[in-house]
Formats: C-alpha cells, sequence, structure tokens
C-alpha cells in the first residue's frame, strides 16, 4: 500500500546491509515499478552499522527507512530509535522488521519511533504462516488497501465501493483464524512469563557460548557488536559451515548453515555462509556444554 500512493519517481528508500532478503527484495521490485532509487547503510567489521554514512545518506528525497532491529545474521541490535529520530528529522517514514526481535526484547513501538513495524508468528513461538503488521493509525487510514476481496468492504456497487475502517480494510477474504489464534497464546505466553526475565536468561547464554566458543582454536564469530542479542555465527577454518551442520544433525544438535537470508551480510565479511547458533527460553547451559563437546570432536574429525 506505499507503493500505491506515497512513493513517486526520484524518491528514495534507505535499507542496511545487514538486513535479511525480505526488507531488501520487495524494495528492489518497488524500486523497478516507480523508478525509486536504493541506498543501502554500511556495516563495519563488528557488525553494526555505520551511522556516519547513515546521516549522509539522509536527504530531502528520503521517503522511507526501512531497518531490521535485530540482525538474523549477526546478532546486532541496531539503535533503532536514534536512527528514527534521525530519519524523521528529514520528513521519511520508518519501518521496522522486528522479526528477530519479537520473541527476545520488550517491544515498544512508540519508544523505538517506528511508523510501521513487522514480525512473523513462528519467530516467537508461534504457528507458521501468520504475522503482524503494526501502522501508525494515521498513515493505515490514508493509505489505500493493496489487496481487496471479501471482509474489508463497506458498501459495494456496481461501479463504485468503500471500504471498512481498520483494521479491516487491510484485511482482504478469509482471515488465517486458527493461525491468529495460536498467535495470541503465543504472545501471552511471552507476556506472562516476562520480558526482563527472557533477556537476562539469553543473556546468560549467549555470554557462555561466547566464552566456550573462543576456546576452539581457528574459530571465528562473525559479527561483535557491543549491543548483541542471543545470536552467534562463526566460521571455522578448513571446515566448510554445511559439513559441520550436518556432523552435528547426526549427533541431534541442530544449528543453521548458510547465508541466512543475507547474502549483502556474507559478502562484507568475504564469507559463502556460516554456521549459527541462537538461543530461546527453552535453551539451557547444559544443552551449550554438549554441544561445545560435540563441536570439539567434530572440529577434530572435519579437519582430518
Amino acid at each position: 500500500f506505499l507503493g500505491r500512493s506515497y512513493f513517486q519517481a526520484g524518491d528514495e528508500i534507505i535499507f542496511s546491509q545487514m538486513e535479511h532478503h525480505s526488507n531488501i527484495v520487495p524494495w528492489q521490485m518497488l524500486a523497478l515499478e516507480k523508478k525509486l532509487k536504493l541506498r543501502v547503510i554500511p556495516i563495519d567489521d563488528k557488525g553494526e552499522l555505520r551511522l556516519d554514512v547513515f546521516e549522509k545518506l539522509l536527504t530531502s528525497k528520503t521517503k522511507l527507512l526501512a531497518v531490521s532491529h535485530v540482525s538474523n545474521a549477526l546478532g546486532t541490535i541496531n539503535p533503532i530509535a536514534k536512527m528514527a529520530r534521525m530519519a524523521r528529522a528529514r520528513g521519511a517514514l520508518v519501518l521496522v522488521d522486528g522479526a528477530q526481535s519479537a520473541g527476545h526484547l520488550k517491544i515498544d513501538v512508540q519508544a523505538l519511533g517506528a511508523d510501521f513495524f513487522v514480525f512473523s508468528g513462528h519467530k516467537l513461538y508461534g504457528p507458521t504462516g501468520v504475522g503482524v503488521l503494526y501502522g501508525r493509525k494515521a498513515l493505515l487510514e490514508r493509505f489505500s488497501p493493496a489487496k481487496f476481496g471479501g471482509g474489508m468492504i463497506e458498501n459495494v456497487f456496481l461501479k463504485t465501493s468503500s471500504f471498512a475502517p481498520l483494521p479491516l480494510k487491510f484485511e482482504a477474504g478469509t482471515p488465517m483464524i486458527a493461525e491468529a489464534v495460536a498467535l495470541k497464546k503465543a504472545l501471552d505466553y511471552l507476556e506472562n512469563l516476562g520480558h526482563e526475565k527472557l533477556q537476562q536468561h539469553e543473556r546468560a547464554l549467549l555470554e557462555y557460548a561466547t566464552q566456550k566458543l573462543l576456546q576452539i582454536e581457528g574459530l571465528k564469530i562473525i559479527g561483535q557488536a557491543q549491543e548483541k542479542a542471543a545470536i552467534i555465527s562463526f566460521s571455522l577454518d578448513k571446515i566448510h559451515p554445511l559439513d559441520l551442520a550436518m556432523w552435528l544433525d547426526l549427533k541431534k544438535i541442530a544449528l543453521r548453515s548458510g547465508h541466512h537470508c543475507a547474502q549483502p551480510t556474507m559478502r562484507h565479511f568475504k564469507l559463502p555462509a556460516t554456521a549459527r547458533i541462537s538461543f530461546g527460553v527453552y535453551n539451557t547451559k547444559e544443552e551449550i556444554e554438549r554441544f561445545f563437546r560435540a563441536l570439539q570432536k567434530a572440529v577434530l574429525e572435519l579437519r582430518k
């Protein structure tokens, strides 16, 4: 719906080098359609955004900043509130990809300065195929629907139609009722658990796992931002991440390998892929110990 009425030819969209592909490809397609210009915030070797460059990228033509709250590939927690203030000072809207933060951090969209905040249900222990788009009411009232169908109309005549009030005008067709109910249960679970307690638990696991991994010869942690979520990406000398993941899978230890739908991030670090471990409310230090022992054996065998 942003593409329908908000952007004009020559307008600029800013996103970062560390974005998930889902926060890059749609803007590329929209830029082709509307003749927009794309600007990219680079990252440094610690995996933090170059805010000095970002400040220079902002112009009177900047119409949207689209940036991830937490990098899924590096774990970096970006300074969204500061970036939003900078963008708004130039009259731009701010869209925050919260897929990686909504299940781990306490979210206050007003404190962040987000005009839009999006996240997916399966990232916070809910079902797949459902997510949330938050938008400021004044903006949502201003924009036209992007999809059309039953449920989102007020009155339909043969040649004209009017749309239902928010949020119904953006909910075309039959909604994913079962998934939405399940997502609510997942959100209630996290609220009842307590975000502060959850963050303390994950932070302790992150610190413990980091200390363990640094004991492995030839292991390099990719992304060492000062503000970081419970994600560790790493590379190992002479071992491909896919080989490591397959070896550990046989030991019933699951970790992610690949480019993590963040190829521009991988290119910055001159890597085709990394191995990645991530932590949630259900993980324990005992699991980290088991992973560490298996990793030591994997390194010995795979380097042969």
